[in-house]
């Protein structure tokens, strides 16, 4: 799928903002964290600051220049509603989106209760899609405040995989990713947690992407899945 991107589930990254901080047990080894200290040490000038959240306002409406549809992943290298993140800021990624209604802007979140709390506030075209991060039973309460914006469509990226999920809630959700921790510190992850979801979202008719075993040689441990590739995404 990628244009320039090497993640499985999308095609292009804009990040208006860069760097972050960890909140919960799936930041622990954070590819965000370790990318930007490896361009910092680069001298890669948007990277100065190292991982502290840094707003980039010159390519705000960057997306506005590519005119054939894309389907592009907001700020891979951070998050959206980070604390440090102003609301008026956030306001004005939206109306980029809200402006380039040929692309498909995918925003993923930890921080969901700022999410939850700034959402009112927002434009939710159709064509923005809100997913939160849910890397084990710890989490889910992330879930209710997804299921709480006025997001069209809502997803879950459950990865890093880093324990078992019971009592997922789906009702609502449109799209489910999965996938293992890769990289030298990988946590490992258990057949039998992938496909208790997988299991569960083709029961609740819920489109599933696995994303990849993981591990420290990810490449090689591929993202088959009972002899399949799931790729499944939910309707533009």
């Amino acid at each position: 799928m990628a244009i320039n991107s090497k993640i499985e589930w999308t095609e292009t990254t804009w990040n208006p903002v860069t760097g972050c901080g960890k909140i919960s047990s799936g930041c622990s080894n954070c590819y965000a964290e370790r990318m930007a200290y490896r361009l910092f040490c680069m001298g890669v000038a948007r990277y100065k600051n190292g991982f502290d959240v840094t707003l980039q306002p010159d390519i705000i409406e960057l997306p506005k220049s590519w005119k054939k549809p894309r389907i592009i992943f907001v700020n891979s290298m951070s998050d959206l509603f980070h604390k440090n993140v102003p609301t008026s800021y956030i306001r004005k990624v939206f109306q980029t989106m809200n402006e380039c209604p040929q692309h498909v802007f995918q925003i993923l979140t930890k921080r969901s209760e700022r999410m939850l709390q700034v959402s009112s506030k927002l434009n939710w075209t159709q064509n923005i899609w809100m997913g939160v991060t849910v890397e084990n039973n710890n989490y889910t309460s992330r879930i209710n405040d997804l299921i709480a914006t006025p997001a069209y469509i809502k997803f879950l990226s459950i990865e890093p995989l880093i324990g078992p999920i019971n009592n997922l809630k789906l009702k609502g959700i449109s799209w489910v990713i999965v996938g293992g921790e890769s990289g030298p510190n990988a946590r490992p992850i258990e057949r039998k947690w992938v496909t208790d979801i997988r299991d569960l979202c083709i029961k609740k008719n819920v489109p599933f992407f696995f994303k990849q075993w993981g591990g420290i040689n990810k490449k090689k441990n591929g993202r088959e899945l009972d002899n399949r590739t799931w790729n499944e995404m939910p309707q533009a």
